[in-house]
């Protein structure tokens, strides 16, 4: 990009710090990107300043070759939209849906006399206002202002203390997105050619997919252990609060019991240690009946004073997390509504690095929690929290309520719709709770010994946690990942008080038996964890880059597991053996901190984009850059790729040896193995995880046979039937003879005789039938359909009952009436049609409706009732204003209230369905009016589109 950095310093037309000038007639317009934002700081900045939004990005590297401008289509790097042999330069294009916003923002640029660049402080924000400032050439002085919330004092002291455009973050986000295009476009066509069309390769997401696909290997290759212990209820006796308590079986004759902690992934002890006994079902049934009756005396008691910090105010990472495991958001649902309440004034900017608060902050949760709370229950001293933050974006404040002086929760609730106080609430309590004083208590744990009438000596153990001070947690608990084994912060377990050589009772002694569980999988807000401990990316990306490796089909959920497609498992496997460094952990991370060194202008962009493209002495041995460059790791990896290796993923071997493998085809995965010979293939579920293709699962696909199950001849035809699973669900069909076509047939007089061919019957099966037990006699009513029922003896039109797409329904005409049940397809008499049509005909909800398949409870933002219901497409969950198709991992029965919620709110966001309009009817004299005024409703049409759309927006794009 030669003479971009010019043109930037060019620009600098101010000096750090220089105040708005506020001379009469004076009129300065400012651009921010969000419309809502827009609205929010115009009465903060009064009459001399004119406020506007971009609506986002203005410009963006060209998305395909219809974006390309003409002089340019002739380039060999046109595809790329780089310049890779001079410079690096990038070829940035206006979007088509941007030119009229470019053209109004130029046409106030004409009345101003100062240009204000207010996009978001961070390293994109900055790049969206150097576009401005090259797409709209300036001719007046241009300042960048610079604010974290959107307040009327944070709002004036920006426009009082504005400062240059920062070039250097400027060249750190605009290398990334060459980078990114490099990257995508060199690496992309490789999966396109090897594995699938139209996949897509990303720096970051191929590594967030390895992160899921790795992880479901390690459940594959998972064996599980049994290994047993005995729960004990202990009584302490009559004088002792509580009296009774709970306590395990630790050890038997001074060898450790093994716990799931001992096992490795292959069901093994980790390691060989003799003093851990692993203990069998006999054997701990026998010793909880040889310590019956028996007496049992404390061995050990230990207490130790607990101390708990508050919790760090939160950042992008944390937040999300917390919003995931607390309140079951998604990634994306939670930056769209902090979004949300950023711009209309609620909370600080919510793209951030940093935990510290500001002094005003700090006082102001302060003063807050003592009022609410009291003055024992805050910190002696204000705290602050840093971090060093690993590729940590330039520093922010933390997440907060904005302002000086916070707005409780309950200030804002009718401002609010359920989610954004929620999330407002979250953030509050967090903020206030990390100024307040520690929690303490104490922990006591205690062993307790009884020997078994057999002789063993059995040691029991039982740990108590009493909290004698709650402190910051009377404002904050911080939720916790169940399925790992977490334990919320402010449970308590209470042990009465024991002294060592008390003697105490067994009340009940349980043998239980227990089975080490495979890794679980990632959820988003564990995936967001394992990303920011590797340092992969950044927090303000992780909710795009969540949705795309889902968007793109690599990654899919069932309840909120991420679970990795056969098609991820392909692409992660081709990526691992040719390019594994671009999927390296540590490579990728590495690669952001030499992308930091540009943003603190230790490095130059365009050398450093060379290095890595072309090769180059730059990063750690083995980088992409002294490995030869990307574009020689592709040209010289493409030929030695195998596609029928990549697209095979070994399973496990049958009970005859043979080989199971996924084949991963253009048209979806399938089964295969050899035998005798011969290829043997079987179709798999779309919504079968990988990790629960287990060998007696494979086997009954393969025993299902892809050419249907043939259930006998028809009668009348003489036709084969069989029953086949199809794309959309099980069917019966007819087999019909092959047409003979002349050997000497063109290709267009074959087409055409295929054509021309007559088509099989189908039916598909009822919602009550099962393809295994389907019999020859419900096939061929099936293929009957349309059945007639009879003639209307009125308009002597027939009436006929058929199935389709929305369910049963009669016809007569062009006159459909439902029907309630599929059986009635079969059983209605004319009689009873003519009835059903003698009726006033109901449309929409009016009309006859099935009950629903689970009622689900309360949703949390539309108060309305949800419900699952059987549509045309599929179950959905409807809470009667919007509705969501259940999503595939998403089972009926087990579907939750809390993922419901979220499948609506997905849906509200995307807000409603675009009306069709109806064809305009042309105008018979008034053409030029009519056109002027049609120009003038569509132009404002357009433009409340744009608003609305940008003001929904919830994560900028990566």
């Amino acid at each position: 990009m030669s003479g971009e950095q010019d043109s930037v310093a060019g620009a600098r037309t101010k000096k750090d710090g220089a105040g708005a000038d506020n001379g009469a007639g004076h009129r300065r317009l400012v651009i921010v990107e969000s419309p809502t934002k827009a609205r929010k700081i115009a009465p903060y900045l009064g009459g001399g300043y004119v406020v506007e939004s971009s609506v986002g990005h203005i410009r963006d590297l060209p998305r395909g070759a219809a974006d390309v401008p003409a002089q340019y289509k002739g380039e060999a790097w046109a595809r790329l939209g780089v310049d890779v042999d001079n410079g690096f330069k990038a070829l940035y294009v206006v979007t088509p849906d941007k030119k009229s916003k470019v053209t109004e923002l130029k046409n106030l640029l004409k009345d101003v006399d100062e240009l204000y660049l207010a996009t978001d402080p961070d390293r994109e924000g900055e790049a969206i206002a150097w576009h401005l400032l090259e797409t709209l050439k300036p001719k007046v002085p241009v300042r960048r202002m610079v604010f974290h919330e959107v307040t009327e004092q944070a709002i004036r002291a920006a426009a009082d203390s504005t400062r240059e455009l920062d070039v250097d973050l400027v060249d750190a986000q605009e290398t990334r997105r060459i980078l990114d295009r490099l990257y995508g476009y060199e690496v992309s066509p490789v999966l396109w050619k090897k594995v699938m069309p139209k996949l897509s390769a990303g720096r970051v997401q191929s590594v967030a997919t390895r992160i899921v696909v790795e992880r479901e290997r390690e459940r594959m290759r998972f064996t599980s252990a049994s290994y047993w212990d005995i729960s004990a209820t202990m009584d302490a006796g009559e004088e002792a609060s509580p009296r009774n308590f709970p306590a395990r079986l630790v050890a038997v004759d001074g060898a450790r019991l093994a716990t799931g902690r001992d096992f490795g992934s292959d069901g093994q002890l980790k390691a060989s240690n003799n003093e851990i006994r692993v203990l069998a079902e006999a054997d701990a049934r026998r010793l909880a009946e040889a310590l019956k009756q028996r007496d049992f005396k404390v061995s050990s008691v230990e207490e130790k004073p607990y101390t708990r910090k508050p919790y760090a105010p939160f950042m992008t990472s944390t937040l999300q997390q917390e919003a995931g495991r607390k309140m079951r958001f998604t990634s994306e649902r939670t930056m769209r509504i902090a979004q949300k309440l950023y711009e209309n004034g609620y909370i600080t900017y919510m793209r951030t690095d940093s935990t510290t608060l500001s002094e005003s902050a700090i006082s102001a949760a302060r003063s807050q929690a003592t009022q609410l709370y009291g003055k024992e229950y805050v910190s002696p001293s204000p705290r602050q929290y840093t971090r060093k933050v690993k590729n940590a974006q330039e520093a922010h404040e933390a997440i907060r309520p904005s302002g000086e002086v916070f707005r409780t929760p309950g200030q804002v609730a009718s401002e609010l719709d359920t989610d954004e106080y929620r999330l407002y609430e979250m953030i509050w309590q967090r903020t206030i709770a990390s100024q307040m004083a520690d929690a303490k208590g104490t922990t006591m744990s205690v062993r307790i010994v009884g020997n078994a009438t057999s002789g063993e000596e059995c040691t029991f153990a039982a740990s108590g946690r009493t909290i004698t001070f709650a402190g910051f947690l009377k404002a904050y608990v911080e939720a916790v990942d169940t399925e790992t084994g977490g334990e919320a912060d402010d449970k308590q377990s209470r042990l009465p008080v024991l002294e060592k050589d008390q003697d105490l009772t067994a009340t009940e002694l349980s043998p239980d038996g227990h089975t080490t569980s495979p890794p679980a999988r990632y959820s988003e807000p564990s995936l967001v964890s394992k990303l920011e401990e590797l340092g992969i990316g950044r927090p303000s990306t992780y909710a795009s880059i969540i949705k795309t490796i889902q968007d793109r089909g690599y990654v899919w959920k069932k309840g909120s597991a991420l679970v990795p497609s056969w098609v991820a498992f392909a692409v992660i496997g081709l990526m691992e053996r040719h390019f594994e460094r671009l999927v390296d952990y540590d490579f990728t991370a590495g690669m952001e901190d030499e992308l930091d060194r540009i943003a603190n202008g230790d490095e130059q962009r365009g050398q450093w984009l060379s290095k890595f493209y072309f090769g180059g002495d730059m990063g750690v041995d083995g980088s992409i850059g002294r490995l030869g460059g990307l574009k020689k790791l592709v040209e010289g990896s493409v030929e030695d790729i195998d596609a029928r290796e990549i697209n095979s993923i070994p399973l496990f071997s049958d009970a005859d040896g043979h080989t199971v493998v996924v084949r991963v085809g253009r048209y979806g995965p399938y089964l295969e193995r050899e035998v005798d010979g011969n290829s043997q293939r079987a179709n798999l579920p779309e919504d079968l995880p990988p990790d629960e293709l287990t060998q007696e699962i494979a086997e009954k696909l393969f025993a299902t046979p892809q050419e249907g199950r043939t259930l006998g001849t028809d009668p009348v035809s003489g036709h084969e039937i069989v029953a086949k699973e199809g794309r959309f669900g099980p069917y019966v069909t007819e087999v019909l003879p092959e047409i003979e076509i002349p050997e000497d047939a063109t290709a267009a007089q074959k087409k055409s005789a295929k054509a021309k061919a007559p088509k099989p019957r189908t039916g598909s099966l009822f919602k009550s039938m099962d393809i295994e037990t389907i019999t020859l006699e419900d096939a061929l009513k099936l293929l009957s359909l349309p059945r007639v029922v009879g003639k209307d003896p009125e308009s002597g039109d027939e009436i006929t009952a058929q199935n389709g797409r929305y369910g049963p329904y009669l016809k007569k005409g062009t006159d459909s009436r439902s029907l309630s049940t599929e059986d009635q397809l079969f059983s209605i008499t004319l009689e009873e049609a003519l009835k059903i049509y003698a009726e006033p005909k109901q449309r929409g909800r009016s009309a006859t409706a099935k009950p629903p398949l689970k009622e689900l409870g309360e949703d949390p933002v539309s108060k309305k009732p949800m419900v699952v219901k059987d549509g045309r497409f599929g179950p959905y969950v409807t809470d009667g204003e919007y509705n969501a198709t259940l999503r595939k991992g998403d089972e009926i029965e087990s579907l939750t209230a809390e993922r419901a919620s979220e499948l609506l709110a997905e849906k509200r966001a995307k807000g409603p369905a675009p009306k069709r309009k109806a064809p305009a009817r042309k105008p018979a004299s008034t053409t030029a009016k009519t056109v002027k005024a049609g120009t003038t409703k569509k132009a404002a049409a357009a433009k409340s589109t744009a608003t609305k759309r940008a003001s929904s927006t919830a994560t900028k794009a990566k």
